[in-house]
């Protein structure tokens, strides 16, 4: 293993995914695998933050990204782990955990399998983004947001021009998602105002505090705390969810991934903030417009067993049984016939 590497994203804020941390540096000492930290910011608010690529580089391209918090701890190791083409492996310390299945004292055993190729990985469909423009972040932005979250992330930069024609008109932005892209009105008195494409085409014309284009990882995030439908994360497809929709039609839409969806900021709308995982990237202006398609490389999640995605949601979501169901409820095997 001499030579390899492990890139650890940690919850700095949460002793037991430090705690976690060492118990990884330990293995790592172990077995002459170097560590390097990811995605750190000192506690200046001046600090800025690196986009993927970067904290690829500065990690020296490890060959696994480990995440030791909750969900958002992962997400934040996913979109470095996804840049550099290699898969991540969630710990969970957090509250939730629904991506993240592994627990600290199965550290030593999923870091034993990864290295010796004894592991699966499931592979997530991620997005990305096309713009009729650079996205920028108005100055102030930070101090609004500073609060629990940590300095910003910087706006996606564009990609560079290729010779290969492209499907998407617009200029290609070096941003990923495994969960969401949120299109969120910036005031309080302003609806967002925008029109959704598809096929090239105005499917719709909403006012709305927010739309919400998710993957199918994503459908169990901000897409279902706004009434959108639950996807298996085998699906390759988009859910389309309004928030708060000041319309008759208020119901999701479920994509094929291939039927990019473009939005565009109407006119008449306030500015829009747009979200990538729940980090602010960039705010449009009426007229511009974004589109979320498939990203050329999933994500590929470490799992040491089969991931049994709806016991998952059930036990994380609590779901309830119907009463009148449960009273009469009896086991598959002791139906009648």
């Amino acid at each position: 293993m001499t030579g390899q590497r492990i890139g650890l994203v940690v919850h700095q804020g949460r002793a037991a995914a430090v705690a976690a941390a060492g118990t990884v540096r330990r293995w790592a000492a172990d077995h002459s695998v170097g560590v390097s930290d990811i995605d750190v910011w000192g506690a200046a608010s001046a600090d800025r933050r690196r986009n993927a690529g970067d904290e690829a580089e500065a990690a020296g391209h490890p060959a696994l990204v480990v995440t030791i918090g909750g969900d958002g701890t992962f997400l934040r190791g996913a979109r470095i782990a996804a840049k550099d083409g290699v898969p991540v492996l969630g710990i969970n310390v957090g509250r939730v955990g629904f991506l993240t299945e592994i627990e600290p004292t199965e550290i030593d055993t999923a870091l034993d399998a990864f290295f010796s190729d004894r592991v699966q990985l499931d592979e997530r469909l991620m997005l990305t983004l096309c713009a009729s423009r650079p996205m920028e972040i108005p100055g102030g932005m930070e101090a609004l947001l500073r609060y629990g979250r940590g300095p910003l992330l910087p706006p996606p930069p564009p990609l560079p021009l290729t010779v290969e024609p492209v499907d998407q008109p617009g200029v290609a932005l070096d941003v990923t998602a495994l969960n969401d892209i949120v299109f969120e009105k910036l005031a309080r008195d302003r609806q967002a105002s925008l029109g959704v494409y598809l096929d090239q085409t105005l499917f719709a014309s909403y006012s709305a505090d927010a739309l919400v284009v998710a993957s199918p990882t994503g459908s169990t995030a901000y897409n279902f705390a706004a009434g959108g439908p639950v996807l298996s994360p085998r699906l390759a497809a988009l859910v389309l969810t309004p928030v708060a929709p000041h319309m008759v039609f208020n119901r999701s839409l479920v994509m094929a991934a291939d039927e990019p969806v473009t939005v565009r900021v109407l006119d008449r709308s306030g500015q829009v903030a747009v979200s990538v995982d729940g980090q602010l990237r960039g705010v449009l202006d009426p007229g511009d417009w974004l589109t979320v398609l498939p990203a050329g490389e999933p994500a590929r999640l470490v799992r040491l067993r089969p991931s049994r995605f709806y016991s998952r949601l059930r036990e994380r979501f609590s779901l309830a049984d119907a009463p009148a169901a449960v009273a009469d409820s009896r086991r598959p095997d002791q139906a009648d016939g």
